[in-house]
């Protein structure tokens, strides 16, 4: 079991709440917090139980359950993507307010195709289909290979080419699209020559319609470039701004597209960066 999670907000009252999974529980804690959002008047302490995958081990998380529930006199919120069919009838015995996601969406989707699902666990993030899995894989590799600029003789196979000044997400970004979409996605840093020519780079000119840009608040970026490099010019007001100001007039000139990441999360700005990447 994994440490139990809170999220404070200035109310009294917090309701417990479980994410339960046969996997991961990548999913379902995304799905869930997602929705929790939304009552942004509650607290909320969350307790993760990913690799559910024996019956001994969901009777424990539904004893769990119903302990905190007794103990909290509020039944919990319970988000479950069990996949198995006993240890589905298992969990429903908890006394907490149970969201079994599988029942919601799948149910209906098998009413519309007129087929039955596979009910298989581990297929959405394991390698159920071992040649998506593989692809997965092999673009995280292209990413790392191709990340900060390191080369740039394979851009021709990339996606996307995220471009930006220093620390303003590139990398994980990459990383991001390469592991959750199977985007190829390389980075290039501008730097400050790359700033003061007031031109792309010779490199990245035949690409141009792969480029897509990364900016940020300049006050943010000293705060990120502070806890990297403090007291270093690379971390200076004047030197963050001077980038900023200049990156941003770049991706104007020449036309491409850009988002400012500066309150982005990474699944915010893979979004954005999706929505532009021309579709095979």
């Amino acid at each position: 079991m994994l440490a139990s999670e809170k999220q404070t907000t200035s109310t009294e009252k917090t309701y417990s709440v479980f994410f339960l999974s046969d996997g991961t529980g990548i999913t379902v804690e995304t799905l869930g917090n997602t929705l929790l959002t939304q009552f942004d008047h509650a607290s909320f302490n969350t307790t993760r139980h990913p690799y559910l995958d024996t019956a001994d081990k969901v009777s424990q998380v539904v004893k769990e359950i119903n302990r905190t529930c007794e103990k909290n006199a509020t039944p919990a919120i319970i988000f479950s993507t069990l996949v198995a069919s006993e240890s589905r009838k298992i969990i429903q015995q908890c006394n907490g307010l149970l969201f079994d996601l599988f029942d919601i969406f799948i149910a209906p989707i098998e009413n519309h195709l007129g087929l039955s699902a596979t009910k298989h666990v581990g297929l959405s993030h394991g390698m159920g289909k071992l040649d998506n899995y593989q692809d997965r894989i092999d673009t995280v590799h292209f990413s790392m290979a191709n990340d900060d600029g390191i080369t740039t003789r394979n851009y021709a196979e990339a996606d996307v080419i995220l471009i930006g000044v220093s620390r303003t997400g590139k990398t994980p970004t990459c990383l991001y699209l390469a592991l959750n979409y199977g985007i190829r996605a390389a980075n290039y840093p501008l730097n400050t020559d790359d700033l003061n020519s007031e031109k792309l780079p010779e490199a990245l000119k035949k690409f141009k319609n792969k480029l897509f840009g990364l900016t940020i608040n300049a006050n943010r970026l000293q705060q990120i470039r502070r806890e990297r490099r403090p007291n270093s010019d690379y971390a200076k007001r004047s030197q963050c701004q001077y980038e900023v100001r200049s990156v941003e007039a770049l991706y104007q000139t020449e036309n491409i597209p850009y988002v400012d990441t500066s309150t982005m999360s990474i699944e915010e700005i893979s979004t954005f960066i999706l929505q532009d990447i021309p579709k095979n």
